[in-house]
């Protein structure tokens, strides 16, 4: 029975491999310590909320030791048009853009360029003299200190997303951070003149600290932020669908956008979104802006997993992918990263040590040093109310048979 299972799972993966192109390798999943009986419970959870007509549908991925054991499609990527999710499929992966900027802004520090302390302000001259609402954001004053790199890849920058109704959202909103056919220097200029909604390192504020970072890299490498992504990161690892756009010979692959209606408790579609009306997809934005699909994301994550290198291609030096996973800022979050840490223990399946994040449209991935373990789940659905991130990683834990490779 084993042998036979072995099989079809060989065979299985021979035609996803095919399909997959540049991804992982895959395996027998018994040979890494998984149980492919235990795998089998991914499928059933998750095509329930297909079949609920609460999402369009899913991509889920599994890798353990460097090896997909589990790779999964169900549904559909766009369900007018009756287009099933296809091993191939692009996704908007938005906040997944994050720890792909992140990266970049390590590289260049790994190259001298800057210290994680250096004040933005020394690259990029509109962060210099910065004002700050107070508390209740009724007075606008000088802030006392400055923006350091290491505050943009932290979020502690005290840069927000407008999202709320304050009075600095209205300035963010009003300034229109993100519009089309603007450049990285266009938003930096109107940011600059927006006062921080606090002090620089005195907490964690989520908002557009990272698109500030892929300016960074355009001033101190010298090249757009786009070019320096493909030349030193997406070609060098063989990420071949990840970018800003979408080129029209793939746009078939191309998945629709839904959003949840909280009144019909169903999905809807978001009106013609292929490109056009998906604001970031031309804004190079390095917190929201990629597209990418599953192939493509799974080699980063492992990358990342191995400590900087992949298949012989070095990204990063093993203790830099140290420092970005260490839980810098009140015990959870690192230079890119969500960090489960002792003081922050898991109150779900996972380790110590996870780092991970996710996307507006419910993607979500995670990266266990301790078990060599990586997870993605991909789909399109913009306030997402379901807990199926969760379940699919409970669904992937229960799965595991043996110690990582670490205890060994």
């Amino acid at each position: 029975m084993r042998k036979l299972l072995a099989y079809i799972y060989l065979l299985l993966f021979g035609v996803t491999t095919l399909a997959l192109g540049q991804g992982l390798p895959m395996a027998v999943p018994e040979a890494v310590g998984v149980s492919a009986e235990r795998l089998e419970r991914i499928r059933p959870v998750m095509q329930d909320y297909v079949d609920k007509g609460h999402l369009p549908g899913f991509l889920t991925v599994v890798a353990r030791r460097g090896k997909i054991v589990h790779f999964e499609t169900i549904g559909m990527r766009d369900v007018e048009n009756n287009k099933p999710v296809e091993p191939d499929t692009i996704f908007r992966i938005y906040s997944m853009s994050k720890p792909i900027t992140s990266v970049a802004v390590m590289m260049l520090y790994e190259e001298g360029h800057f210290q994680l302390g250096t004040p933005v302000s020394r690259f990029i001259p509109e962060f210099k003299d910065m004002k700050v609402y107070n508390e209740d954001q009724t007075e606008i004053l000088d802030a006392k200190r400055e923006i350091t790199i290491k505050h943009l890849l932290m979020h502690t920058a005290g840069l927000t997303y407008g999202w709320g109704n304050k009075p600095v959202d209205e300035r963010y909103k009003e300034a229109k951070i993100f519009e089309p056919n603007t450049t990285l220097a266009d938003m930096v200029k109107k940011l600059g003149n927006i006062p921080l909604v606090h002090e620089p390192g005195e907490r964690w504020t989520y908002g557009v600290s990272v698109d500030v970072l892929g300016y960074l890299v355009e001033v101190v490498s010298g090249m757009s932020f786009e070019k320096f992504l493909q030349t030193r990161l997406f070609g060098p690892l063989g990420m071949v669908d990840t970018g800003f756009s979408v080129p029209p010979a793939k746009v078939d692959r191309y998945a629709a956008l839904y959003r949840h209606n909280r009144e019909e408790g169903r999905k809807q579609r978001v009106k013609d979104a292929p490109l056009a009306n998906d604001e970031v997809s031309f804004f190079p934005s390095g917190g929201g802006g990629l597209v990418s699909t599953a192939a493509d994301y799974m080699r980063f994550s492992q990358m990342l997993l191995n400590g900087g290198e992949l298949d012989g291609v070095r990204i990063l030096g093993k203790k830099t992918v140290e420092l970005m996973r260490y839980p810098h800022h009140d015990n959870w979050f690192g230079l890119g990263f969500a960090v489960v840490t002792d003081k922050e223990p898991p109150n779900i399946l996972e380790s110590v040590g996870n780092f991970s994040w996710g996307g507006a449209a419910a993607t979500t991935f995670w990266i266990d040093p301790e078990e060599e373990l990586i997870g993605l789940l991909l789909t399109q659905l913009l306030n997402n109310p379901h807990p199926f991130q969760q379940q699919f990683k409970v669904l992937t834990y229960q799965t595991l048979t043996e110690l990582g490779l670490t205890h060994h």
